[in-house]
């Protein structure tokens, strides 16, 4: 029999500028594949205490249930045991196969033993938008063990990642991420999911942050308006933003002007949206610049220290081994 060695994703090109620095590219295997590269590339660099780990193997593009749950399983237990068992400042995320609920609950259960899983994982850009009802039963399990759920940038390709069809380029492809996220961010507040899991915390991954103002501004004017069709949605999608929506830092799509950024902070009306990212390995930025300049101390501090602590539970819990079925 052959086996299967890769899923190819088109979401990071292997000989795109941007999937790693040039200075992050090992000389064997894929960006961001070597432990060691990555302590000393990452970790150390950014004096990490926790770092979370969000594999990006391309078992969403799978169409079959069973080949996705048993990817799932080998690559969940490949991540405990090549990284979180080989350094202790490694917390993982639980590849899910979407593909079935049944089976990505059935796996949550799995992994969540495990208290170094920090997170489950899922992509913006899937089959349905995620506020669904059959997304449901995912985001109670995740609810249920304290787990964050993670949206990252990405799509399993079943669809078109603009709204009008296919592009030609890549840069087509990763412009349309941020209308994803607004996409998927207005499906998860209108269709009800925060007003049943109201601890339900969801950190959006590589979505960028510099469209929130606008885009709440726009939602909240029409939720106004219509919302009696939505009579669940009992609270300002600004609020339930503020108490159950956190973002990566990296990447920042902002200019380099520390006054102008200031200002967006100011519009995005809360200073506990921001989680301390570096999205390694791809190439955001140069050196050891993960923070943009012209931040507050009490501003570097929230994104930095408080405001993961304060999302993700199981970081201020601590983490313990268990054995996994």
């Amino acid at each position: 029999t052959r086996g299967m060695t890769d899923l190819v994703s088109q979401s990071y090109p292997s000989n795109s500028p941007i999937t790693a620095r040039p200075d992050w590219r090992p000389s064997q295997g894929k960006p961001g594949s070597s432990l060691d590269d990555m302590r000393k590339q990452a970790l150390d660099v950014f004096k990490v205490s926790h770092g979370i780990c969000n594999p990006l193997y391309g078992v969403q593009m799978v169409f079959s249930e069973d080949m996705a749950d048993a990817f799932c399983r080998a690559l969940n237990d490949w991540l405990a045991k090549e990284w979180l068992d080989r350094d202790e400042r490694l917390r993982g995320s639980i590849v899910i196969p979407v593909q079935s609920v049944e089976k990505s609950v059935a796996e949550i259960e799995r992994c969540a033993q495990d208290r170094r899983f920090v997170q489950v994982l899922m992509l913006v850009m899937g089959d349905m938008p995620l506020g669904k009802r059959a997304y449901w039963p995912i985001y109670a399990a995740a609810e249920r063990h304290g787990l964050v759920v993670g949206i990252h940038a990405g799509s399993n390709y079943h669809n078109p990642p603009t709204s009008v069809g296919w592009g030609s380029y890549h840069i087509e492809d990763y412009v349309a991420q941020a209308q994803a996220f607004q996409t998927q961010l207005t499906s998860l507040i209108v269709e009800g999911v925060f007003a049943r899991h109201q601890h339900l915390k969801m950190v959006m991954l590589e979505s960028g942050f510099t469209w929130l103002p606008p885009f709440l501004w726009r939602l909240h004017k029409f939720w106004r308006g219509i919302r009696m069709e939505t009579p669940w949605v009992d609270r300002a999608p600004l609020e339930i933003v503020r108490s159950n929506i956190r973002f990566s830092l990296q990447p920042i799509d902002a200019p380099p002007d520390p006054p102008m950024l200031n200002r967006l902070f100011d519009h995005m009306q809360s200073d506990e949206l921001l989680l301390f990212s570096t999205d390694y390995p791809h190439w955001q930025f140069d050196e050891d610049k993960a923070l943009p300049e012209g931040l507050s101390s009490d501003l570097v501090r929230k994104i930095m220290i408080d405001n993961p602590l304060a999302t993700y539970g199981r970081l201020r819990q601590g983490a313990t081994k268990e054995t996994t079925p």
